[in-house]
């Protein structure tokens, strides 16, 4: 019986002591432009730095359904992308970022009155949109989605754009030479 309390008590300890030496010091991760999302650890001396003399133009296709009480994944890495630039020194003028919006992500882009009125909370990716349009990113939403979900266009949050369409949109920015990162 003793044998096996003390096993026990070494097995706890190690767990406890393993977790806590996992955790990351304060400061490790951080948030240097979007506060509310896309946290990232700097890195000056990795690999593939960013050129901070270059324009960076990328199209982010945000698709996919989230949970409706929590924010978007798929918001995260556009935020993400915006705080490790930024924390290599690119200017924001730089970052000609789309975060484009369909599909079943399609609701995060509705104001917080009609958000609410459909999931019975706040919407919790204002602040992040906000953000992000703050720091210089489009964040736009196909026009046929919010059609198709039945939406007005008057409901959309004003931070974002609508959009004829995500498909146009998209062919349209990678022919001026926009990459593209689907989420």
């Amino acid at each position: 019986m003793i044998k096996t309390h003390w096993l026990l008590a070494v097995l706890i300890g190690v767990f406890l002591s393993s977790a806590a030496l996992a955790a990351p010091p304060p400061g490790f991760w951080q948030n240097p432009v979007i506060k509310d999302a896309g946290a990232m650890h700097p890195l000056p001396e990795g690999a593939f730095q960013p050129d901070k003399t270059t324009v960076y133009k990328v199209v982010f296709a945000v698709t996919r359904a989230q949970k409706k009480d929590e924010p978007d994944d798929g918001l995260e890495p556009v935020a993400r992308a915006v705080n490790v630039f930024a924390s290599a020194g690119v200017p924001l003028d730089h970052l000609k970022f789309v975060a484009l919006i369909s599909g079943g992500a399609t609701p995060v882009t509705l104001d917080n009155a009609h958000y609410k009125k459909q999931f019975g909370v706040d919407n919790p990716n204002l602040k992040v949109i906000h953000e992000l349009k703050a720091a210089g990113v489009e964040v736009v939403v196909c026009g046929q989605a919010v059609a198709g979900f039945g939406y007005q266009y008057d409901w959309i949050n004003p931070d974002v754009k609508v959009a004829l369409s995500a498909l146009s949109t998209s062919i349209i920015l990678q022919h001026e030479g926009y990459a593209l990162m689907p989420l």
